[in-house]
């Protein structure tokens, strides 16, 4: 599959599943897995869905406005660059945010989340 491809799929499956069910995230990441949160480094699958379940809102929407990637290494690994917006439930205006991955292939063919990078774009 192409690495466009992949990235696309990857984005789309990632934000349908934070935005429906933050918990249901937790298979596309490892125990060596790190997320940068704001500037908070936190690892491993149950530490990055607990911060991600605990972030003070219910309920949200993102809306992907680019999404760049590029191969990443001999193994097959990829960076996906997002941007968007985020809106919270009750909030008049969008956060606008950028997030980044590491996208690492596991034997089963697929990919797992190695690093996750996540920051709002204050203007």
């Amino acid at each position: 599959m192409e690495p466009d491809s992949v990235a696309k799929a990857f984005v789309e499956h990632y934000y349908t599943t934070f935005d429906a069910n933050r918990a249901g995230l937790a298979n596309l990441y490892q125990e060596g897995s790190m997320l940068t949160f704001e500037g908070q480094k936190i690892q491993g699958a149950q530490n990055i869905v607990a911060k991600l379940i605990s972030l003070p809102f219910q309920q949200c929407q993102h809306s992907i406005t680019t999404v760049d990637c590029q191969p990443s290494g001999p193994a097959g690994g990829m960076l996906v660059f997002v941007s968007g917006n985020l809106q919270l439930t009750g909030e008049q205006h969008a956060l606008k945010f950028s997030q980044m991955f590491h996208l690492i292939p596991t034997p089963q063919g697929s990919f797992y989340v190695l690093n996750d990078i996540f920051r709002l774009n204050y203007a």
